[in-house]
């Protein structure tokens, strides 16, 4: 892994090292400067878990990724700079979806002084890693949450604004090959979100942008906007000028962008 190639992707300055304050500064550069989206399932192009093709496409070609690639990723890197990371598979929506939902999310705990939920893969969670606590947490000015379940899962309540509400996960290493699956299932299966509409976040000082189909978002801790995106020549636009994504590609998936907004909320409502 060319540690030095992604600290300069994620405007990271200075040397590394594995203690605290370092994987905080880290998980905050990714999140500004690597944007999550979805755009290469959409394209029909292949997925896989392997953080060399999360290199090749986040630091090579300067894309976003999904959880997969975006942990995946940020998992070698803190990896190579010497810190102990362990990758757990995580359940969106367990409480609705049950089992179809375990290992839809890839997360990571860092062990340093106390053990840490370091995420960078969920679109608009939180910007900072978290202790592995139960009980409220606050970051950047959103009220995150840690519950343990009945059962001996863990959940992760997102913030009040958030996308997802939460996700859920054990506290042990994945099985790489339950997350091979539900990786697979989730870039080909026309029943996965991922394949239906376009899905984006990126994080900034003042607030997360965040796009649904036709629907682009502000959240910030007050509150969110949103702004209906009207033609095919503005989403190509939102895509370079909000989430840093060059993409003229992106432009052949309008229609199809269109007619599942409007199957979902009508023609001229946002999300």
């Amino acid at each position: 892994m060319q540690v030095q190639a992604y600290l300069d992707r994620v405007g990271f300055v200075g040397s590394p090292r594995a203690d605290l304050e370092s994987l905080r500064a880290l998980h905050r550069a990714h999140l500004r400067a690597v944007p999550y989206e979805n755009f290469d399932v959409l394209l029909g192009r292949p997925m896989t878990l392997t953080p060399e093709a999360a290199f090749d496409k986040i630091v090579g070609a300067r894309r976003g990724g999904w959880c997969y690639e975006m942990n995946g990723l940020f998992a070698a890197v803190l990896r190579e700079i010497g810190f102990t990371v362990t990758e757990m598979a995580g359940a969106v929506t367990r409480g609705e979806r049950g089992e179809l939902s375990h290992g839809n999310h890839l997360v990571l705990r860092v062990d340093l002084d106390r053990r840490y939920l370091a995420d960078v893969g969920f679109g608009d969670g939180t910007q900072e890693p978290l202790p592995l606590k139960l009980g409220p947490h606050r970051c950047a000015g959103y009220n995150f949450r840690l519950e343990k379940l009945p059962d001996g899962w863990l959940r992760f309540h997102n913030h009040t604004f958030g996308g997802a509400p939460y996700f859920d996960f054990r506290d042990e290493p994945a099985d790489r090959a339950q997350l091979a699956r539900t990786c697979q299932w989730l870039a080909t299966s026309p029943e996965s979100v991922f394949t239906q509409t376009a899905l984006a976040f990126r994080h900034g000082p003042d607030g997360v942008a965040s796009l649904l189909g036709r629907t682009l978002r502000k959240v910030r801790p007050g509150g969110r906007e949103s702004h209906l995106i009207g033609s095919q020549d503005e989403f190509v636009q939102v895509l370079e000028e909000v989430f840093d994504l060059h993409l003229p590609e992106a432009a052949g998936l309008w229609p199809t962008i269109c007619a599942k907004h409007e199957e979902l909320f009508g023609v001229d409502a946002p999300a």
